[in-house]
Formats: structure tokens, sequence, C-alpha cells
């Protein structure tokens, strides 16, 4: 077939991480010779969430939408790692792929178009793939794929040996480690990916059994894609990961991050460096210090509370409660008094009592957060709350989310109307055309953190720009640029 015909459109549907893996995967098909592009495709890799029932609902939908247009169809990500043969059971309508087929994604493409049937895999527990001490994982990461990790396959790898024999003892490939990516999406601000996997046991979360145990990039990968996505013009990188605090404990260093985050801010050409996913029990002072004092690093928390309750927390094994909570929000806003604070709460938690939740009102009312998601609890197969009682009728739970959806809503407007009249440093995303300007400040994270709206003349995308705050809409700001001394 030639390859005028090879053309794969690919759609991610959930998290930055899961953007990561699909620029994996881009590369990947890219270097095997399909062609990227959304008209008339040959096949459509849909990269699934699978996560809870509205992102599973979302992602079978897109899968039967793609299927709709004639086009071949894969489920890719993670709804199909953690179902695999349950999946394709249910919807034969896509062929199913694994974690592990990744290295070869095109040629389970070239068998998909060819109309060869795929074997869907039997779903497994991925933490039982590597070993359970953190630190011994890095030897056997390699019979695993990790996908965003960026490792070549076996083969390139080879080639890559072979390359690098040729050089003068000492000397190191000029391009240092290879970068196995390819942007899906132009903008100054792309997502990099610190680690993957998770070591937590938390009550109501999947991810660590299709996702794996925790395994952190080497810092020097990191720095070299840093420097390669600030050559394809990103000027802020946000790390992620399931888990970023923890980053560098299979290294064995705790404070790996603390020591990396001031270097990638240092990449020329990176003018931004925030940090996703940050779990308040592992967010010790050093890294809070990092945090809230690196120029170049945005003083941007994004804290996993989940909950207010003491009593409830331990249900979910997870660390806290209003004090604690509290305390380490003085104590960042004590470093970085503008520092920008986001989380997330379930609602409806299996054994929540009104009390629980209005503890969970009473903290909200009181730590003046930039952002707040609310999201109703949904049991999920396989894990430990699955089993228990003290279950809450969903009318239940729907009231509850109500509620504090609509108290999150007017608590974010009013922690967005007392930024008015301070410094905001914007980095500028987007022309509206007629002078206006959509950007973000430092305690705003792409996409869900609501933007800034200035008015000036001849900015460009990638560019920050010191403005003040002069309004407020929701948790959007308003802001007009300060005038040069």
């Amino acid at each position: 077939m030639s390859s005028a015909r090879r053309t794969v459109s690919l759609i991610t549907l959930g998290c930055a991480r899961n953007e990561v893996d699909s620029e994996e995967l881009a590369a990947r098909l890219d270097a095997a010779g399909w062609r990227l592009g959304d008209d008339d495709p040959d096949v459509v890799v849909v990269n699934t969430c699978g996560f809870i029932d509205s992102a599973k609902k979302d992602s079978i939908d897109t899968l039967l939408a793609a299927a709709d247009t004639g086009a071949k169809v894969v489920a890719a990500g993670c709804l199909a790692e953690r179902y695999g043969e349950q999946l394709a059971e249910a919807l034969p309508e896509a062929a199913v792929i694994s974690f592990d087929d990744y290295t070869e994604i095109g040629e389970r493409l070239d068998d998909v178009l060819a109309g060869k049937a795929l074997k869907p895999h039997s779903p497994r527990d991925r933490r039982t793939l590597l070993p359970i001490t953190p630190v011994a994982r890095a030897a056997a990461a390699s019979g695993a794929h990790i996908p965003g990790h960026g490792a070549p396959s076996d083969e390139n790898r080879a080639d890559q040996n072979r390359a690098d024999q040729s050089l003068p003892d000492g000397v190191a490939p000029a391009s240092g480690p290879r970068t196995l990516r390819k942007r899906l999406s132009g903008g100054p601000v792309a997502s990099m990916k610190l680690a993957s996997g998770c070591d937590r046991r938390c009550t109501f979360c999947a991810i660590p059994a299709f996702r794996g145990s925790y395994v952190s990039r080497p810092p020097e990968d990191l720095l070299a894609e840093a420097r390669w996505l600030a050559g394809q013009g990103v000027t802020e990188l946000v790390l992620v990961s399931e888990n970023s605090t923890s980053y560098g404990k299979d290294l064995g260093d705790l404070r790996a991050l603390e020591k990396l985050l001031p270097r990638i801010a240092a990449t020329e050409g990176i003018e931004r460096v925030r940090v996703n996913y940050l779990q308040p029990a592992e967010l010790r002072p050093g890294l809070l210090d990092v945090i809230a004092g690196t120029e170049g690093v945005a003083p941007y928390f994004d804290l996993s509370f989940q909950h207010a309750s003491g009593p409830l927390l331990r249900r979910m094994r997870r660390f806290g409660d209003p004090e604690r909570f509290l305390d380490l929000l003085a104590r960042i806003r004590e470093r970085a008094p503008e520092a920008g604070v986001r989380s997330n709460f379930i609602v409806g938690f299996p054994g929540e009592s009104r009390h629980d939740f209005d503890t969970l009102v009473g903290f909200l009312e009181e730590a003046r957060l930039d952002v707040i998601g609310v999201f109703g609890y949904s049991d999920e197969e396989g894990t430990e709350a699955f089993s228990f009682d003290g279950k809450l009728d969903q009318d239940v739970i729907d009231e509850r989310v109500a509620e504090l959806s609509e108290l999150a809503e007017e608590l974010t407007s009013q922690r967005a109307e007392e930024r008015i009249g301070t410094d905001i440093a914007v980095l500028i995303e987007e022309d509206l055309g007629d002078g206006g300007y959509e950007g973000r400040a430092a305690h705003q994270g792409p996409e869900v953190d609501g933007s800034v709206t200035v008015r000036g003349i001849g900015l460009v995308p990638g560019q920050i720009v010191q403005a003040v705050a002069v309004d407020s809409e929701g948790a959007d700001l308003i802001a007009r640029i300060k005038a040069g001394p």
C-alpha cells in the first residue's frame, strides 16, 4: 500500500500525561512511515482515558464516532490498557492495544489496515512488572514499556549505540539523549512527563494498577527534552506525572526535583516552569522553597487534597485535615504571597457524613484557593473503596456536588477579586484580534485555571509581559500592561 494511503489521525482524551504519550506515539508513527493528518485518515487512534465513569463514557463515545467515519479504529491509552479483552469484546468496532504495543505502533497499525485481527491483551496489574523497592526499578524498567518516557525502540537504541562507538573516547553525541516526541499542536506551552505510575494506595484510585509502579525519568533526559521543546518554540513547560513530589525516590535522591527545577528553568528559551500534581503529604520544606522562590519557576501549587475531613481522608488512605492543610497553605503564602493554589475534591465518598461534608465546606471557606475542582464519587472496580460499606445514594452525591460546585464558583471568584491591583506576569498565548490578547499569569495553569485578557499592540504568543490586574470575571482576570520605566 502506498505511503499516501497510510494516514493516521490521533485523538487524545484525558489529562496532560496522555497528551505527552500521544506525542511519543506520533514520533513513532512518523518514523514508521505513517503520515499524521485528520483529513480522511485510514486509521484513527484514540488515546483513551479510563479514570472515572464520565471519562470512560467519553472514550467509548469517541471510539464509536471515529468508527462511523469509515476509518479503521484503534483504542489505545488507559481505558484500553485497563480493560483489554473486555473492551475488545464490548466494542468490536475498535482494535485494542496495550502500552506494550507502543514500541511497535507502526506495525500494529499496518496490521489493522491490512485487516489482520489484533489479539487483545489480558489486563494485568502493571505494578507486578517492576520491583517493589523503588531504587531497584531503574535496571528493570527496560523490560516494560512506560509511555511518555521517550525510550527508543531496541533497534533504534542499537543504532544509537553503534553511532556512539564511532566517537572518540570521552565525547558524547552532540544531540545528547534522544527525544522521542513529535508535537501535535503549536503554541508556547507544552507538558513534559517527569515520571509515570504511582506507589500510593488511595482506596478510590485504580491508576496504579494499569499505569504501574512509580518510575522517574533521568534528569539528563528531561533536560534534553526541555532544550528540544524550547527549540520548538515552547516558552512554558508544565511538568506532569501521577505524583510529582515522588520524583527521584527510585533514583536514590528524594531531593532530585529540588535540584532539577532550577536547571530546567535555566534552559535557554524557557521562560516559565510549573509543576503539577503535588501530594501534600510529600511536599517537603526544601521543595516548597524551590517552587516558591526560584526565578523562572512559577509559584504554583497544584495540591491533591481530595477532601478535608480527617477521618474520611484516613478512609481514603490519604493524609491531612483542615489544620494541617491550612498550615501548609500559610507556609506557602509566607514564602510567596501571590502563589497560585488549586485542588480537586471528591464528594460523596462511602461513609461521608454531613459533618464530613460541612468540614470540607468550612475548609474551603478559609483556604482561599484559586481553583476548586469538584467530583462526585463513582465506584471503580479493582479499588478498595469498591467494596466499602456506607455508599451514599446517587441523589445525595448529586446534591452535594451541586452545593459544593456553587460554593466553589463563588470562592474562586472572590479569590480572583483579591488579585485586582496586583502585578502579574502574563504569558501571551493567543491574539484575539482588535488589540486583545489572552494569556495566563503565573498562578494559572493551562486550560483549567482561568486566563488573563490584556490589550496591547504587537504582542507575540510566547512573550511574557508585566501587567496589573484591573478587573475580574469569575476566575478570569482583565489586566493592563504596565508602562515602561
